[in-house]
């Protein structure tokens, strides 16, 4: 059986521009965007586009794998700090603000994803940032600054509940609120 060829470097060049394109014509248009402003904007043509991306839903579902995929990154890397002597409280409550930043941004992706019904194929980023996050949390548990019944999926209904279309002042202070009722300790200012 031949072994498949890595792509061309023009064409992840230009894979990555149309993503880059597509996430921001969503993020100011939603689901309206056209395809062919997508292509104008990343500056290729549309054949190029649909060799790509058949459909727009295919287009948007590879636009939310790409930003699961740098909250699993995210997740890994602020693991690798507490494994390396970081407080993991601290580093799980930035990782959050973090989160919730990134998301007012790409709020507008996630809507389009949904009403699209596009949904990413692989969930192994997904499962990279569970594992991770669940890791921060038995770490703070262990330390005893994290309450002991918090798991994985309340951090995922706090991220579904999110303020993300309000300012940053109410972003703020639903953090604070949020790393009271995760934490055993006092919020640290200033963080979010």
């Amino acid at each position: 059986m031949p072994q498949a060829r890595a792509p061309r470097a023009d064409a992840v060049r230009n894979r990555k521009k149309i993503l880059a394109a597509a996430g921001e014509l969503i993020t100011t248009h939603g689901p309206e965007a056209g395809m062919d402003e997508i292509a104008a904007a990343a500056g290729v043509a549309v054949g190029t586009l649909y060799r790509h991306f058949p459909t727009k839903t295919d287009l948007v579902a590879a636009v939310v794998a790409e930003y699961v995929t740098r909250v699993a990154d995210d997740a890994e890397a602020t693991l690798a700090r507490v494994t390396a002597g970081a407080r993991a409280r601290d580093e799980l409550i930035a990782f959050l603000s973090r989160v919730i930043e990134a998301s007012v941004t790409d709020r507008a992706v996630k809507a389009a994803a949904q009403t699209l019904g596009a949904e990413p194929g692989d969930r192994t980023d997904e499962e990279r940032a569970g594992a991770a996050v669940t890791a921060l949390i038995h770490a703070g548990q262990t330390a005893g600054d994290i309450h002991p019944d918090v798991t994985v999926d309340d951090i995922y209904l706090l991220f579904s509940t999110a303020p993300t279309d309000q300012p940053p002042a109410s972003r703020t202070r639903w953090l604070t609120l949020v790393t009271t009722g995760l934490t055993t300790a006092r919020p640290v200012e200033g963080v979010g």
